[in-house]
């Protein structure tokens, strides 16, 4: 039997401290031996078809294949499935929301990467692009460190603004909008760009030195948020350096592979610094990545079978 997992079943059954655990071994785990795979194929209209596999992760006895529809114009922009197989039979466990699986394991590997790479002082946040995504980063955060202030900023104001409020109003934070993303990134220890943007948002002269950016648009050809000038006087980390060449942020900047000063998961296990100076700017600028599907995947099916949340599909029937 396949278990069918909605939005609203994902969102009772994960839990963010959890979830950036889940995230973490993921990321220090020992490499596998399977290829991941990015496919990004343009379709008739303003659409992409995105499929991720195999999320493989050692010691998870499943692999997880993803497929998206991407639409920037529609709402919600992303949907899709997350498919969870077993390991060893190919069996199909379980059809997972993807925006919701992505929306998770984006933003809060996202917030693992920014704390990692944000002066330990860092505690005021801009966030360009109030979307799911930057929603989970936020809630990442307030579980990783303190923060004190915030500041958002989204082509929808009225977006923006409840953004500033719900998140004002969880953290007992200082919260406002800002209606140009120049002004919102002043004073930002932190700055969090979540957008569809094709064109760069920021460049070298809006980010103040120290201040660390995470870059979350530039996740297929043709996107960029951030300018050529800011990476290439920055510290830039990615999750894969040959995705972030072909499709990321060092594709949509015209850079190559010597601007990345490494991945997160060297960062994580040691094997190349963080931050070397307070006064370096950093950026952390993800692709994504398919183990991370089944990271979160797994956890929100094993939960779901303890708690008797979803509904069953014999699909062989």
């Amino acid at each position: 039997m396949t278990l069918l997992l909605s939005r609203s079943d994902l969102e009772s059954l994960l839990v963010p401290a959890e979830c950036l655990g889940a995230l973490r071994r993921g990321f220090t785990a020992a490499e596998t031996e399977a290829v991941a795979r990015r496919v990004v194929a343009k379709v008739p209209g303003q659409g992409t078809a995105t499929a991720l596999l195999p999320g493989v992760v050692e010691d998870v006895p499943a692999y997880t294949v993803k497929v998206n529809a991407k639409f920037p114009g529609s709402r919600p922009a992303l949907r899709g499935v997350v498919c969870l197989h077993d390991i060893a039979t190919g069996e199909l466990l379980a059809l997972l929301d993807s925006a919701t699986v992505t929306a998770w394991r984006t933003g809060l590997a996202a917030a693992l990467g920014t704390h990692a790479l944000a002066r330990s002082a860092a505690d005021t946040v801009a966030v360009i692009g109030a979307g799911v995504q930057a929603e989970l980063v936020m809630r990442g955060l307030a579980e990783l460190r303190p923060l004190r202030g915030l500041t958002v900023c989204d082509l929808d104001a009225e977006r923006a603004a409840a953004f500033a409020g719900r998140h004002g109003e969880r953290l007992g934070v200082r919260a406002s909008v800002a209606a140009d993303p120049r002004d919102a990134v002043r004073g930002a220890g932190i700055v969090v760009v979540a957008t569809w943007a094709r064109r760069p948002l920021l460049h070298a002269a809006d980010i103040a030195p120290g201040t660390h950016v995470t870059s979350l648009g530039a996740d297929e050809p043709g996107k960029s948020e951030l300018g050529a000038d800011l990476l290439e006087g920055a510290r830039v980390v990615v999750d894969d350096v040959p995705l972030a060449v072909e499709m990321g942020v060092l594709a949509g900047a015209g850079l190559d592979v010597k601007h990345a000063a490494g991945t997160l998961r060297d960062l994580l296990l040691g094997e190349v610094p963080g931050r070397v100076k307070e006064g370096e700017v950093t950026v952390y600028a993800p692709v994504g990545l398919p183990w991370q599907d089944l990271a979160l995947g797994w956890a929100a099916y094993r939960a779901a079978r303890a708690s008797g949340t979803g509904r069953e599909m014999d699909f062989l029937e």
